[in-house]
């Protein structure tokens, strides 16, 4: 049965509001329906993990329709709060693919002949934004001739950059959760246990520590945990795990993931397996003073150019510019809606980070900076997700900044 909403919760999102402010922004902007394919709207709106190509149609007034894969559609029924009658599946047959169902949705239970359809278009570097593909697009025309297709993301988006309450208190559960990821595999690694462990190992244990301690979900698309030992942290982003064994006088890098009610904790550490060198100490020692600079400059009404500069600025003091990656951030919100931050349309690149997009409190994103040597075959990575703060911001895992060396 639909999940029932309990505002006493403290991971309370009162969605069905986000929904009505949905239909008054599609009322202000003329949209008859509003048709949302990516994962971001689902989150959003349903509160429900939809992995599925999935498509949801939502009225002017009233509650949407889901159309999802058949295989997951009672699932995602039995834990959304719209009515289970709402989750419907398509599968290959007449009358049951998506396009079909959609418009008969349109025509026969929303009684709309014709208008104007919110959609959702763009660009994304993140692979499964969801956009609507040209075929949809396509067929979505012909099978509804005088309707009038309008990009209408932005009426999703741009509720979506101030997190409520609700969603800050869930981020904050899962960077606990990835804290206890890296304790775990602290613990493992320590006096002499990363002799023999392999990348992938090590990211077993520290994804079974997170499960355990209630994530339920790798979730990142780039390699779930990421990791990356010797030169390979050197090779940047992104890094999923491979068999190859940790060898002494070698960097380490983990970034670790997991997912509470579609919250997601992000945290990078890395570490120097003794004996290490004056060159990788050195190398370390700059990344964790540039990353301390950036953190300590985050606040409302900074932008990204300033904080890029600022970063630049102190590199080259340091006389490491060469090595840093020219980014100190990605946004990220419930699962689906990662990388752009601030309005899709506000920059030079449509549908990338306006450089001069100044931050406002309430903002949530993620610190992310990277650093790589590959002559020396090193590199460090940083991922922290943050709180924007008037003066300052909050880093949401707590797991102490540093570069460890480990025997």
């Amino acid at each position: 049965m639909p999940r029932t909403l309990d505002p006493s919760s403290p991971y309370w999102i009162d969605n069905p509001a986000r929904l009505r402010d949905l239909q008054s922004a599609m009322a202000r902007r003329g949209l008859d329906a509003y048709l949302a394919t990516r994962p971001r709207s689902f989150s959003f709106l349903l509160d429900a993990f939809v992995p599925w190509r999935s498509y949801l149609l939502i009225p002017a007034v009233g509650d949407p329709v889901l159309y999802t894969f058949l295989v997951d559609a009672a699932r995602i029924g039995d834990e959304t709060w719209i009515g289970a009658d709402r989750v419907r599946p398509y599968f290959p047959m007449e009358g049951q693919d998506p396009i079909s169902l959609i418009k008969s949705c349109l025509t026969s239970e929303f009684r709309i002949s014709r208008g104007r359809l919110g959609v959702e278009d763009g660009i994304s570097t993140f692979t499964p934004e969801g956009h609507l593909t040209h075929y949809e697009y396509q067929a979505l025309a012909a099978a509804l001739p005088g309707w009038e297709f309008v990009n209408s993301h932005d009426l999703v988006d741009a509720p979506s950059v101030i997190k409520d309450a609700g969603t800050v208190a869930r981020f904050r559960e899962a960077s606990r959760i990835v804290d206890v990821g890296h304790e775990a595999a602290r613990e493992a690694l320590e006096h002499g246990g990363w002799q023999g462990m392999t990348e992938t190992v090590i990211a077993g244990i520290a994804a079974l520590a997170m499960r355990r301690a209630g994530s339920v979900s790798e979730w990142n698309f780039a390699g779930l945990n990421e990791i990356s030992s010797g030169y390979r942290t050197g090779l940047g982003a992104c890094t999923p795990p491979t068999t190859r064994e940790m060898r002494a006088g070698e960097p380490l890098m983990l970034d670790f993931h997991s997912m509470f009610m579609l919250a997601l904790g992000d945290h990078s550490h890395n570490y120097l397996i003794g004996p290490t060198t004056p060159v990788l100490r050195r190398h370390g020692d700059n990344f964790v003073e540039l990353v301390s600079t950036v953190l300590a400059a985050y606040r409302a009404a900074v932008t990204p150019s300033q904080l890029i500069g600022l970063m630049m600025d102190r590199a080259a003091a340091l006389g490491c510019a060469q090595f840093v990656l020219p980014a100190c951030e990605h946004g990220i919100g419930l699962f689906g809606d990662e990388w752009r931050i601030g309005p899709a349309d506000a920059g030079p690149f449509p549908y990338w980070t306006a450089p001069d997009h100044a931050y406002a409190e309430g903002e949530l994103l993620i610190c992310a900076m990277q650093y790589v040597a590959p002559g020396d075959g090193v590199g460090f990575r940083y991922e922290n997700p943050i709180l924007i703060g008037k003066d300052s911001c909050e880093t949401l895992s707590k797991y102490p900044l540093g570069i460890e060396e480990i025997y």
